[in-house]
């Protein structure tokens, strides 16, 4: 995949339109993935050319480390960006991500690609203000450069394998960083196991963030009490198909729950009991309504013969995933899965 053959005095418009009709672009302008570009990005993975790093889905095209760079170039990266995306990749392809029915769905849930540790630093990775926008390349071409990679060598191309009713932003781009720095909890990386020092990232199928906008509260129930109604809307897939949820908590109100001696584990336990819908409520306008009956995702505990009861919004309270992100002011943001879980890969090279 390299575009030598057009010359040094190529037209940037005609490249662009090569690049189009050979199906490779999002729609947006790429850089050539000439044969040296692409030769130094192999060169600093580390790996070899033809390595395959995974299989993606929904077609199985073979991820190869060649492969990967020549996606990355055409997303305007730099060649240090390769441990991310090849730990990107990975993630992406584990099996608990099911990454073939992300992208082909008719939701419009795609992946989100959380970077953590100090690699964040030194690529200039944007944890803070304005976190899930634009202006940061390193936020920018990462998130792009997966994405390219996931409908370039995966096959999930808008209209064929991709069958999204809306889609969203997200399918452009959708590359955060953590803010451990102004987070008063360990990051989440380390929840999983790793150390502080390590970096690492997350894949997680996501919905667009939904802001959660409280300026007033000075307490954690207030704060978080915000936070659950969000996260009970009937549309929503977690109400009835229960995976994982993501809360991204900004800074200030972070440190507001905090300060009350609440850990991440304090946040999970009260929205794993206040982010309930009724069973009532759920079988009139819920993702299903009235016609389906199938509650094997519910937790055992539920009633289901019972339309009083109280249905929470994930199956573990685990499912719920708190992270830091963001800069100053009192916004936090819900973001609704499609219905799998998050995986975490550890950053090699």
């Amino acid at each position: 995949m390299t575009t030598e053959m057009l010359g040094r005095e190529a037209d940037p418009m005609d490249l662009f339109e090569t690049h189009v009709a050979a199906g490779w672009t999002d729609g947006l302008p790429v850089i050539p993935p000439t044969a040296r570009r692409v030769a130094e990005f192999v060169e600093r993975s580390g790996r070899g050319a033809d390595e395959v790093i995974a299989e993606i889905a929904p077609l199985g095209g073979a991820a190869t480390t060649e492969k990967i760079a020549a996606n990355a170039v055409m997303a305007g990266c730099v060649p240090a960006h390769m441990p991310v995306l090849i730990a990107a990749i990975e993630a992406a392809t584990a099996p608990s991500m099911n990454i073939g029915g992300v992208q082909c769905s008719t939701h419009m849930a795609s992946p989100l690609l959380v970077v953590h540790g100090p690699i964040r630093s030194e690529l200039g990775i944007n944890s803070g203000a304005n976190v899930f926008g634009q202006g940061v390349r390193a936020n920018a071409t990462l998130g792009r450069a997966l994405k390219l990679a996931l409908v370039n060598i995966g096959g999930s191309r808008p209209g064929e394998a991709d069958k999204a009713t809306l889609g969203q932003p997200g399918k452009f781009t959708f590359c955060i960083g953590e803010n451990e720095e102004e987070s008063p909890w360990a990051g989440l990386h380390v929840d999983r196991g790793l150390r502080p020092t390590d970096s690492a990232v997350t894949l997680y199928g996501a919905e667009g963030p939904q802001n959660i906008n409280n300026q007033a509260a000075d307490n954690p129930f207030d704060i978080l009490t915000t936070v659950a109604s969000m996260m009970t809307n009937l549309g929503s897939n977690h109400i009835f198909i229960q995976g994982e949820s993501f809360v991204v908590l900004c800074p200030e109100h972070a440190r507001i729950i905090a300060s009350a001696g609440w850990t991440k584990a304090d946040v999970q336990h009260f929205l794993f009991q206040n982010a309930t819908r009724g069973h009532r409520e759920i079988k009139a306008g819920g993702i299903h309504g009235r016609k389906t009956q199938n509650y094997t995702t519910w937790p055992r505990w539920v009633d289901r013969d019972d339309p009083d009861a109280r249905i929470p919004v994930t199956r573990r309270v685990n499912d719920i995933t708190v992270l830091v992100a963001g800069g100053p002011g009192r916004h936090s943001a819900y973001l609704p899965g499609w219905g799998t879980r998050s995986v975490t890969r550890k950053i090699e090279g």
